[in-house]
């Protein structure tokens, strides 16, 4: 049997053992699991009717919805691959992700309209476009030109039974280190990804879960709601991270548990309602994107919030290591172990040996959650593997207790006179100044010394700085080497829509150099 692993049952199962229970909460409009499964296998049965086949892709535009959650357990019923776009894009960059999912159709939510009208005028042959919602389906128009590979239709292949192996969410990267690529994961990566999810950060039926992730990322669906629809939680869905908002939606809801990354959690911490904030129904919070600071580690145990922190990629489904809550105290900056059914190795970033015992090197990943591969993009996929091993281009320390750290990414490393320099550790020394809000260092040439830092400052408001005070403060919290010599104070840093800082789209302009 090859269809053990499929998500096109999930709400099914669900649908029998609690019909009524509230599946999705949408802005105070709910769908029990009996109405999500029908209106699933209902939509499935018109995709297919409609004559859409087992591969092709279904894009959307749209914010986080109820109706974006009916369409994937659509596409997973019918053997269709759900490609989530972001609506934070411009219409060029929305335009070259189209043009490499190459739809079958794109389903537009209505406030997206013109930003997806723009995009799809970009293209030489456009999909067909649609609403987004429980209406009609557009007949499926043959494309000549759509090109053959990967997860694409075979004669014989519409209505046939949906096997693990086929793909079923088509999700771009955030694209920090360069431009973003189309990862394939499968339903077989998604129900083992979930399997592990559910072995550290365990989820009931009774469960209330709140989702603040654009459903555009993998975070979206597989850290924590896809979990919650397998188990029968309820999931409350919201389109943009307000604190306000957040904080009274935990309360009103109820909500047991939630996942954001570290600047959600500031956010809320820093909101003046926080304090008295009802948080009684939060039992539990995950963490991800990036090791959760010391202090506001603290200011969430002290409202008795347990806190699970993570490390992941959505090449890898995307868990790969957590820091549970009973360790995290001791553990600060420390990324963790792999979850179950996921194996890591480090190995030498030059000549790929694997490293044991104490080591830093490239964290390499192996298991079932592991992706298909990058869409359409054989020589990349395999580039992204070494030995079946997934490289995850981060720089990683192991410890004697196996516990890993995260350093940086191996590309933002650079070398200066000999040494190697990771950016994220003059990062965290700035923001130890108390003039600087935030900041981010890139390598850039040098003659002398082949490449030196280069450091892009956010001052923090009424307090003043300038490069020599900047390098000073690094001299007396850093080796020489790892000073920056070229400072730019900015008013913001470039971001992924995850809150990540897109070193790649740093500028380099004629900046003060400090000695």
């Amino acid at each position: 049997m090859s269809d053990l692993h499929t998500l096109g049952r999930w709400p099914r199962d669900r649908a029998l053992a609690t019909p009524d229970r509230v599946a999705v909460d949408d802005r105070g409009v709910t769908l029990t699991y009996r109405a999500l499964d029908a209106r699933a296998t209902a939509l499935a049965a018109r995709l297919l009717d409609a004559g859409y086949v087992a591969g092709d892709r279904i894009a959307t535009v749209t914010g986080n919805s109820s109706d974006q959650v009916v369409l994937f357990f659509a596409c997973a019923k019918a053997g269709l691959v759900l490609a989530p776009l972001s609506w934070r894009l411009s219409p060029h960059e929305l335009a070259a992700q189209l043009d490499q999912a190459d739809p079958a159709l794109v389903l537009v939510e209505e406030e997206c309209g013109t930003l997806a009208d723009a995009a799809l005028e970009r293209l030489p042959l456009p999909p067909s476009r649609t609403a987004l919602g429980p209406h009609g389906v557009e007949a499926r128009v043959p494309a000549p030109t759509r090109r053959t590979s990967l997860a694409e239709p075979s004669a014989g292949a519409r209505g046939r039974v949906v096997r693990d192996d086929d793909p079923l969410l088509l999700v771009f990267t955030s694209g920090t280190g360069g431009a973003s690529r189309g990862a394939l994961l499968t339903h077989a990566n998604c129900f083992w990804n979930n399997l592990s999810l559910s072995r550290t950060v365990e989820l009931t039926s009774t469960d209330v879960v709140l989702s603040v992730l654009p459903q555009f990322h993998v975070g979206g669906w597989n850290i924590q709601p896809l979990l919650a629809w397998w188990t029968g939680a309820t999931v409350v869905l919201e389109r943009t991270f307000e604190p306000e908002r957040v904080l009274r939606l935990v309360a009103d809801r109820r909500v047991t548990t939630m996942m954001g990354v570290p600047t959600n959690y500031l956010l809320l911490a820093e909101h003046p309602g926080f304090a008295a904030a009802d948080l009684s129904s939060l039992r539990h919070a995950v963490v991800g994107g990036a090791p959760m600071p010391e202090p506001l580690l603290r200011a969430w145990h002290r409202r008795g919030v347990a806190l699970t922190q993570g490390y992941g990629l959505t090449e890898a489904g995307p868990n790969v290591l957590c820091l549970p809550d009973d360790v995290a105290r001791d553990r600060v900056g420390s990324a963790g172990v792999p979850y179950p059914h996921v194996e890591v190795a480090v190995a030498d970033p030059v000549t790929g040996e694997h490293l044991v015992g104490t080591a830093t090197g490239e964290l390499l990943v192996r298991g079932p959650s592991v992706f298909a591969g990058y869409f359409r993009e054989p020589e990349a996929t395999a580039a992204s593997f070494a030995g079946g091993w997934l490289r995850t281009g981060d720089l990683v320390e192991r410890d004697a207790d196996g516990y890993y750290r995260v350093v940086d990414r191996l590309k933002d490393v650079f070398i200066t006179g000999g040494e190697n320099v990771t950016p994220a550790e003059v990062e965290a020394a700035l923001r130890r100044h108390p003039a600087v809000a935030d900041a981010a260092v890139v390598g850039v040439p040098d003659e002398r010394w082949g490449e030196v830092g280069h450091a892009f400052v956010v001052p923090r408001g009424g307090l003043l700085t300038d490069a020599e005070d900047l390098a000073a403060f690094c001299r007396r919290e850093l080796a020489g080497y790892k000073v920056p010599r070229h400072f730019d104070l900015v008013p913001d840093l470039p971001r992924s829509s995850l809150n990540k800082v897109v070193r790649s789209a740093l500028h380099v302009r004629p900046a003060k150099e400090a000695r």
